[in-house]
């Protein structure tokens, strides 16, 4: 099918892939209604620009009772374009009053006009509906036959390649994911580039639906101008868009393309934020590499930025999994001297550090001042002091420990109330062992073995033999 192209519209940006007979019938329709229709755009054009707001909706209602066609409804809202609000306020009135049976052709007026004006909120919401109004039944991409439909209109409404951004971000939010890739070829291929805020979240989209490398192709197809019968506009990334591709390369695990975009980054003199350097630390602090992480923490500083709590919080987790948990606590200290208060993340990178080298009383004295400043610890930090304080004799203090993780609400292992209870039995006290252990059963924990034979010897400890030969009893039946 032949291309036409038409002279230029000031201060817009015509597409140069209208399909001609389309184009052509429909502005005809547009430019040269029959009279009786010329004659009802006139009027309720008149009405609604002339009639003060009180008086137009019932002088609408009264002389159109039976409303209006999608035609009629298009050029009148054509004509209303410079006034987005009154057009909008029309269209809602034709829903609420069932005034005008609505078509694609309908719909696309009145977006392109909101469009146009730069009314984003409600032409993105007219736009999700419209995609979920004019299902094609003989195709799966609702996106693309609206895409097909906003194209037709687009002169005829003098609209802005804004709308077509739009479009996009419905998809996105609709989770069409793979429709807004192709529209966005098909854009691109004519020499019209979406928005970098558009870009952007096309690339999150991607990288979250099909992983980070299907992310990473995109990033690399949207900022390449080559393969376009046009030449498209360029579009340049911004630190928005870098972190969102290497916090998704971060997360994946893939640490060499993440480097390539830092060096993307750089190269294209885009200034990284304190969120950039604190992905690339992270990366670094998951690898061990604990040498880079302290370069880019000093690159960070030369550049001006400040350390963030979030980059305190990479560093010392980052030290303390390595088992340095003194060069942690310098930074700690660091932290506390930089006015930086210190969040939950720091206390339990630090009890963690401390329990991971077999330091149990330092780690307890963290837990405390963690707990003074009003914190409490997450599941994972309350096993692992409870595994080591038990495991050095010391369960009263892994049952406070314990006691206080319940009383708000946080989870514990099985394998924390097995320690317990294991300790517990050891020091004769049963009877606070078997009501740790129906706790542990209505918690959904079954007790195994080793917990039955805490609990029999700690029974034959204090001369319990009964109850001892019983429960060995019960724990023959079981195996």
């Amino acid at each position: 099918m032949a291309l036409l192209f038409y002279s230029p519209v000031p201060k817009r940006i015509l597409l140069p892939f209208l399909p001609t007979k389309i184009i052509l019938h429909f502005c005809s329709a547009a430019a040269s209604p029959p009279d009786d229709e010329s004659t009802v755009v006139t009027d309720a054009v008149s009405i609604l620009k002339h009639h003060r707001s009180k008086s137009r909706w019932t002088h609408l209602r009264t002389i159109f009772p039976s409303g209006f066609t999608p035609s009629q409804f298009s050029q009148i809202t054509i004509h209303l374009r410079n006034n987005p609000h009154l057009a909008l306020r029309f269209f809602l009135f034709t829903i609420q009053h069932s005034l005008c049976h609505h078509s694609p052709f309908s719909y696309a007026s009145i977006i392109h006009t909101l469009a146009r004006s730069r009314h984003k909120p409600q032409a993105l919401t007219l736009i999700r509906s419209a995609i979920r109004k004019f299902p094609d039944p003989n195709s799966d991409s609702p996106p693309l036959i609206f895409f097909e439909t906003l194209v037709k209109t687009y002169r005829m409404c003098d609209s802005a390649p804004f709308v077509f951004d739009l479009l996009i971000k419905a998809c996105l939010q609709s989770k069409r994911v793979d429709q807004a890739i192709e529209i966005v070829r098909m854009l691109r291929s004519k020499g019209i580039n979406p928005n970098i805020s558009t870009c952007n979240s096309l690339i999150l989209s991607v990288s979250k639906l099909h992983g980070s490398v299907a992310g990473y192709e995109m990033y690399n197809e949207l900022f390449e101008s080559s393969g376009c019968e046009f030449t498209v506009k360029k579009v340049v990334p911004n630190v928005h868009t870098y972190n969102i591709m290497m916090h998704a390369l971060y997360k994946d695990g893939l640490i060499e393309s993440l480097e390539r975009v830092w060096s993307d980054m750089i190269v294209n003199n885009c200034v990284p934020s304190e969120y950039s350097y604190n992905i690339l630390m992270a990366a670094y602090c998951d690898n061990g590499r604990m040498e880079d992480v302290v370069r880019v923490w000093e690159e960070m500083g030369k550049t001006g930025l400040k350390h963030d709590i979030l980059a305190y919080n990479t560093i010392i987790g980052g030290f303390c999994e390595a088992g340095n948990v003194h060069k942690a606590e310098e930074f700690f200290m660091e932290m506390g001297l930089s006015d930086k208060k210190s969040s939950s993340v720091t206390y339990e990178h630090l009890i963690n550090g401390y329990c991971k080298i077999g330091d149990i009383d330092s780690a307890m004295v963290l837990y405390k001042d963690m707990c003074r400043a009003g914190f409490t610890p997450i599941g994972f930090t309350v096993d692992l002091l409870v595994k080591e304080l038990c495991a050095n004799n010391k369960v009263s203090e892994a049952f406070m420990v314990s006691r206080f993780a319940v009383k708000n609400s946080v989870v514990i292992s099985g394998g924390s109330y097995e320690f317990l209870i294991k300790g517990l039995c050891n020091e004769g006290r049963m009877e606070e062992g078997m009501k740790l252990q129906a706790e542990m059963v209505g918690k959904g924990y079954e007790p195994d073995s080793e917990i039955y034979s805490a609990f029999i010897s700690g029974y034959e400890k204090e001369g319990n033999v009964e109850l001892a030969a019983k429960l060995r009893t019960e724990l023959m039946g079981m195996q």
